[in-house]
């Protein structure tokens, strides 16, 4: 299986975080493994058979709209795909969809329509697109007619703050971001909920473990406790807890996997 990790083009790096893309040409059985990232997003794929997700045994259409991931899950795919991941700065949701962030937790939201285009077409496109390269011009066009028709709904506050907890790792406290926004905390957590789905503490506590997660994978650390105090966890036992509810395994057990 090829994975590609391609940085968004500048035209919408206000709203991507991130393009993925995974193509296999084999006629195999693959399962990808998705941890909370505090990233939603969407999704687009062309595959045999379709792909599921698991545990939920949900089968997903070909193009849709995922919200928070928090529990793990994985997606099942069974023959050669290939599947274009946008991930989302969730201060985008509310505005772009005109959803309730929380109500696709763990959940999806089916598209319909564009702004001023038929995502049924949009899909056609995107099928009939010779390269990646294409498909992922075509996604963000997409994106690119929401932000034209929806930005004055975007909430560019709450984008900051997104962007403080990430540059922190997660470690910020919240309090400190809303000082530095001249907000009272529960008007930013307020604000932070409505448009993303969970709250600002919650998003930093998947920052920080997405930042351990990347340590554990890399091997980045000697034994345990480098981790634990390199990501601002009170003790080993605050880390393993933590890992352990995001992903369903402690980080001994993660790394033998």
């Amino acid at each position: 299986m090829d994975i590609q990790n391609i940085v968004p083009d500048q035209s919408i790096a206000l709203f991507v975080k991130n393009i993925l893309v995974f193509e296999n040409s084999e006629s195999l059985e693959t399962i990808l493994p998705f941890f909370a990232d505090g990233y939603p997003g969407l999704l687009f794929h062309q595959t045999e058979n379709g792909i599921t997700i698991q545990p939920h045994g949900k089968k997903m259409p070909t193009f849709f709209l995922y919200g928070q991931t928090i529990k793990p899950i994985n997606i099942h795919v069974n023959g050669h795909f290939k599947i274009v991941i946008f991930q989302l700065y969730p201060f985008v949701l509310r505005a772009f969809w005109g959803i309730n962030p929380q109500e696709i937790n763990d959940g999806c939201h089916y598209l319909t329509t564009g702004p001023e285009n038929d995502i049924n077409k949009i899909i056609s496109k995107i099928l009939f697109a010779s390269t990646i390269e294409e498909k992922i011009r075509i996604i963000a066009n997409l994106l690119l007619d929401y932000f034209k028709h929806k930005s004055n709904k975007l909430d560019f506050l709450v984008r900051e703050a997104i962007q403080y907890i990430i540059d922190s790792r997660g470690i910020i406290a919240i309090k400190e971001i809303a000082e530095k926004e001249k907000l009272n905390i529960r008007t930013l957590e307020r604000r932070f909920l409505r448009e993303t789905g969970i709250s600002a503490k919650q998003f930093a506590k998947i920052v920080q473990f997405q930042s351990s997660l990347n340590q554990l994978e890399t091997k980045d650390f000697s034994k345990i406790n480098d981790i634990v105090y390199a990501n601002g966890y009170a003790d080993q036992s605050h880390f393993i807890r933590v890992f352990k509810a995001f992903t369903g395994v402690t980080p001994n057990t993660f790394g033998k996997i």
